[in-house]
């Protein structure tokens, strides 16, 4: 298991996935909590015998995959339901997610945890050591959201007053990167936090 382990997260249109690519790119693994309940949910998913069991099959869709859309909407409505879906999930991730850190080769440098979630339910990852958030504004966040989904303004702002207040995010990092410009600046933003990761694990194996 790598020596450092990196929580990134940031709210919904931040650049997450642009942020994870860029250090896949540099030779971070990446473990994907998001990709992890996907597959948790598709259509032989371990979760969806549980999920038809608490939910009804109406949450169910033909091909046997939890219905997202249906769910989602359930779950922004109904508090009490996410947190029955959470009850549900968050045990299988958390699982999934340190058996993906376990069989990381033991030469990666560090490795990073991606979930837009992470300080909202933190999944009992005892395992992070930093927490890297993606930052945006409000207005940067609806218009990118708009520009990539057919999601509706009150859906997006139904999403991002679902996640973590950005001030409570942004006080929780250990290290924030503002994407608010163009897509050079973010990397070097990315490169330069990169080496200052790979300089903490050299000081820790340093004699």
């Amino acid at each position: 298991m790598p020596t450092l382990t990196v929580g990134l997260t940031g709210g919904i249109g931040s650049g997450k996935s642009t942020a994870t690519a860029i250090l896949q790119s540099l030779g971070v693994p990446v473990v994907d909590l998001d990709a992890i309940s996907r597959s948790l949910t598709l259509s032989g998913g371990r979760a969806v015998p549980v999920i038809a069991k608490v939910f009804g099959t109406r949450m169910i869709d033909e091909s046997g995959a939890m219905n997202r859309a249906k769910m989602r909407d359930l779950v922004f409505k109904d508090s009490n339901a996410r947190i029955r879906l959470e009850h549900i999930l968050h045990p299988m991730i958390r699982e999934q997610a340190q058996e993906s850190l376990e069989s990381l080769a033991t030469g990666a440098p560090y490795a990073v945890i991606d979930s837009p979630l992470l300080l909202e339910s933190r999944l009992g990852l005892g395992c992070i050591n930093r927490i890297l958030v993606i930052d945006v504004t409000p207005a940067t966040q609806i218009a990118r959201v708009k520009a990539r989904s057919g999601l509706s303004q009150e859906q997006i702002h139904a999403i991002i007053n679902a996640q973590c207040p950005r001030a409570l995010r942004i006080a929780q990092a250990d290290d924030v990167i503002i994407n608010e410009g163009g897509l050079n600046e973010f990397a070097q933003r990315i490169k330069t936090l990169h080496k200052k990761y790979l300089s903490f694990v050299d000081a820790v194996h340093t004699p």
